[in-house]
């Protein structure tokens, strides 16, 4: 018998094995079917809006899956992962179904990497393709020299943690108000990521007019695979059109490629966001691999 069990909360045991789960099927699929910030979630107790669904056959779990319900305006958004092992036995559909259950049948859902399997199971849940998020990477090579041009009037620092959380979340919130997933993090989010091992604020560059935050870019390292990422990118509103976004961008990319001696980096943008793509494509990026999101009708 397999049943799906909702809960708000996971104990440490759960937590490690969810995580071997979404480990083990990251190395057959080639990327995690759980994000960073399902991840966070996972591990970082409860959190108001978040549920965890959990599938077991005979004592083992097989299926694991998230629902984050934050959003005022969208609907909820659910990530879901099998273990290989078990895969073909109706488990994904099993979870798809309970996460539509539990969202009351207004769901999105992720498909890391858009691999056939997930698109089939869409199809079967009802579900139509509404989001394409590229994964774009770079050689880093022509970059260690890079030397970027700064508005007039901005300094450039690295985050001081501690001392710019707050303001960096207000530029954060301003600079990605379109954009929820991004401009809704709060400070137990930055915190989150700053208790991660890749974690590094001499990689964190601010852009600075007076004594105020305009700009910033994130960058960060996965060292296991010696790739670096643009991690973030945010300018002020009344900043934009000025060239301090691109300035940011390339100062980051000299950072991995000088400071980190890193090969490559790579980053995620909206497939519809043409403006943004044809940036990065002037400055080398192409499209690596893409998640697509999915979504109820109604």
């Amino acid at each position: 018998m397999s049943d799906v069990v909702v809960v708000d909360e996971v104990s440490t045991e759960v937590v490690r094995e969810a995580q071997d789960l979404i480990d083990a099927a990251a190395v057959t699929d080639g990327q995690p079917a759980v994000s960073e910030q399902g991840r966070l979630q996972l591990r970082g107790g409860r959190r108001t809006g978040v549920r965890h669904l959990l599938l077991r056959h005979e004592g083992t779990l097989v299926g694991y899956a998230q629902l984050e319900d934050t959003d005022p305006v969208e609907a909820p958004a659910g990530e879901l992962v099998v273990h290989p092992a078990h895969r073909g036995r109706g488990y994904g559909r099993k979870l798809g179904q309970a996460l539509l259950d539990v969202s009351g049948k207004r769901l999105r859902l992720w498909a890391h990497g858009g691999h056939p399997a997930a698109r089939h199971l869409a199809q079967l849940l009802g579900l139509t393709l509404f989001r394409e998020l590229r994964q774009m990477r770079c050689p880093l090579g022509a970059f260690e020299r890079a030397e970027p041009a700064f508005p007039e009037g901005v300094t450039v620092r690295t985050f001081q943690p501690g001392t710019d959380d707050e303001d960096w979340l207000a530029l954060n919130a301003a600079a990605f108000a379109h954009h929820p997933e991004q401009g809704g993090l709060t400070r137990r989010d930055l915190d989150d990521r700053k208790g991660e091992p890749w974690f590094d604020p001499h990689g964190f560059f601010l852009a600075v007019r007076g004594d105020r935050l305009v700009g910033f870019h994130w960058t960060k390292v996965h060292s296991a695979e010696q790739l670096g990422e643009v991690y973030v990118v945010g300018v002020a509103p009344d900043a934009q059109g000025s060239g301090l976004g691109r300035a940011l961008t390339s100062l980051g990319l000299r950072h991995l490629a000088r400071d980190r001696g890193l090969p490559t980096a790579m980053l995620y943008v909206d497939a519809d966001n043409g403006p943004a793509v044809a940036v990065y494509e002037r400055l080398g990026f192409r499209t690596h691999e893409t998640d697509l999101m999915y979504r109820t009708e109604s």
